[in-house]
């Protein structure tokens, strides 16, 4: 299927979830839950909580649907939703955002060397030991790959924060690293 097949097909089911057509939501939900469970558990490290997270924020996506322009695809605003569900989750908890140990940054079918998976390991637990602010700026820059204008709006911070953070994590980041 084509890019743009995929685009009008889930403008498509948008507009369709738009009248409350029931059996659009159940499909339009069925193309997107594991990548937002995905994203969620990603922050939160926790799988119940990614599942609330998920299913609150496909409930929000439902009864805001109205607003949504497609001025993005329907997956990175309902993407943005998760994501600052699970930022307000930790916030509210006042829980750290969750090491990235036990997720995979690579193709599946890329098997790392010895070496490689080292070096992967050594980025993950450099990540662990990153002070909350610089974890998120880190997940959104580089794990989730959104820019500095949208880190911004996410975390309420103006987008030099947002750089100049970045710039710190990483450089705390390499440190951490050469020293394991």
């Amino acid at each position: 299927m084509l890019e743009t097949d995929v685009r009008f097909t889930h403008q498509t089911l948008v507009e369709q979830c738009k009248t409350g057509n029931p059996n659009s939501q159940y499909e339009l939900y069925g193309l997107y839950v594991d990548a937002m469970f995905n994203v969620g558990l990603r922050f939160l490290g926790n799988k119940e909580d990614a599942e609330d997270i998920v299913q609150d924020s496909f409930i929000d996506a439902f009864k805001k649907l109205h607003t949504f322009k497609y001025e993005s695809s329907f997956g990175a605003w309902l993407k943005r939703i998760v994501i600052n569900k699970s930022i307000n989750h930790l916030k509210v908890k006042k829980i750290p955002l969750v090491a990235m140990e036990d997720h995979e940054f690579r193709l599946a079918e890329d098997t790392p060397t010895e070496a490689e998976a080292m070096d992967l390991k050594k980025v993950q637990i450099g990540i662990a030991q990153l002070p909350e602010g610089y974890r998120q700026i880190i997940n959104l820059y580089l794990i989730e790959g959104y820019d500095h204008v949208e880190i911004g709006e996410i975390l309420d911070i103006s987008i030099n924060t947002s750089k100049s953070q970045y710039h710190r994590a990483k450089k705390k980041l390499i440190q951490i690293i050469n020293e394991l």
